[in-house]
């Protein structure tokens, strides 16, 4: 398990593409980034201490994406070696707010502007646990300009 993120810094989870992720082209299919982000943030939360089944068996919620904004900037190829930085810039009373780049040596190519939504098992909105709450607002950093960062 690597380090939680200090205050403000971005979560970097390392991606291979393999032939599953892409199209007969050897691109990276568009829905692939979905995963790949997904992938991410699970990846950030448990090195945020938060583990998806034990949030839910312990506190009855979960985190649902309620919006997602993609931008795709360039393709990402069979073989690369990507990397999925993940930064929350927004912590709400039931949600938050995240960026995440697809990144290939530093070169963005795809962002994704997403906002999670705390539900309860029943599917309604609800606050984010106190404990869940202290640690996204520890790593939260507002993105300047938008979706853009450092």
């Amino acid at each position: 398990m690597t380090e939680p993120p200090a205050s403000g810094d971005a979560h970097v989870l390392p991606v291979r593409v393999y032939w599953e992720d892409t199209d007969g082209s050897g691109i990276v299919y568009h829905a692939s980034y979905l995963r790949f982000a997904e992938r991410a943030r699970t990846e950030m939360l448990r090195d945020l201490g938060i583990h998806q089944s034990g949030l839910l068996a312990e506190t009855g919620v979960a985190f649902v994406v309620r919006r997602c904004r993609i931008d795709y900037r360039a393709p990402a190829r069979l073989d690369d070696l990507l990397d999925v930085v993940t930064r929350i810039v927004d912590v709400r009373g039931a949600s938050l707010g995240m960026v995440q780049r697809v990144e290939r040596a530093g070169q963005t190519l795809t962002e994704l502007e997403l906002v999670l939504a705390c539900i309860d098992r029943n599917g309604r909105a609800t606050r984010v646990p106190a404990p869940v709450r202290a640690a996204f607002e520890k790593t939260a950093r507002g993105a300047p300009g938008g979706s853009d960062w450092d």
